[in-house]
């Protein structure tokens, strides 16, 4: 069952364009959508060779800086909101439970409904990432903040406060990078230049995964050894 937009349109317009409350033609429907897909899945491509090309070295860069906070014992906390929320999860899962490799301590700031709905109501929105900064962060943690726009203030304001404790900061954004591209309170922003909220998520969740693969390297010594050869 599909919903209708206030224009009487159906609400999968967006989405898919050329569906039509006329058709009529199933295979012709059907070409459609395998054509839509398939335009997806190369842009998509295309971006992610596009971001990791434009921010490798600084992938590298920030891997290296994080596993040298791993191994003083810091801890990693991750945080977003909607979708975000869940692409910091992920990634916070990706560090302290990985398939191979190091585990370490990291945690999503947005995983405990407890917490999150307690400090929305008895503090604000605004400050449910910040307080939780306050409470639990020290000098050798680092914080990453997830948004397709970069200009959300909850994230802006725990980065601020995650800064001032010494914590390194990495942000992930989208669009032409937002209010993080120029904080000064981030040490590291990975914009993924692209419009579509879709596409931007699908690059962030393969930065994710660099920016983990770097770190590992460096916490295992294996980044060191491979320079090592180079320079033999």
């Amino acid at each position: 069952m599909t919903g209708s937009s206030a224009d009487g349109g159906d609400a999968a317009d967006f989405l898919y364009p050329f569906i039509d409350a006329q058709e009529d033609d199933a295979q012709a429907l059907l070409d459609d959508l395998a054509a839509s897909a398939r335009g997806k899945a190369a842009e998509s491509a295309r971006l992610q060779q596009d971001s990791i090309a434009e921010w490798e070295a600084g992938i590298e860069e920030a891997g290296r800086r994080m596993a040298e906070r791993f191994a003083q014992g810091g801890r990693l906390y991750t945080f977003g909101n909607g979708g975000s929320s869940t692409d910091a999860a992920t990634l916070a899962t990706l560090f302290s439970r990985p398939a191979r490799g190091r585990p370490v301590a990291a945690w999503s700031l947005a995983a405990d409904q407890a917490v999150v709905t307690a400090l929305g109501n008895d503090v604000g929105f605004d400050l449910i990432f910040s307080r939780q900064i306050i409470a639990h962060a020290g000098p050798h943690d680092i914080a990453i903040a997830l948004s397709t726009s970069g200009n959300s203030d909850d994230l802006m304001i725990a980065l601020t406060e995650a800064r001032r404790r010494g914590l390194l900061t990495i942000g992930f954004a989208g669009h032409d990078g937002g209010r993080m591209a120029v904080a000064d309170d981030l040490d590291h922003c990975f914009t993924i230049r692209s419009q579509s909220i879709h596409r931007i998520q699908e690059s962030h969740a393969l930065v994710g995964y660099r920016l983990w693969a770097a770190a590992q390297d460096h916490l295992t010594g294996r980044r060191s050894v491979a320079a090592s050869g180079q320079e033999g």
